[in-house]
């Protein structure tokens, strides 16, 4: 646990220093957040993941209707 609270503490630290850097939180969050983990603002997710949404609602109800 000590270990994870080090780890937030670095990260918000580096998201204030690339906020005075570019002066837009938007882009400071997103230049610190590792891409790995697929975080896209509220409102702006791509074609693609809403694509994959529905193809896996709908395995979701063929497997319901079996």
């Amino acid at each position: 646990v000590k270990e994870l609270m080090v780890f937030l503490d670095v990260a918000v630290f580096e998201i204030i220093l690339a906020y005075l850097e570019k002066r837009d939180w938007k882009e400071a969050f997103f230049s610190v957040l590792p891409q790995r983990k697929g975080a896209v603002p509220l409102g702006e997710a791509n074609d693609s993941s809403k694509c994959a949404l529905s193809e896996k609602e709908g395995e979701d109800n063929d497997s319901d209707s079996n």
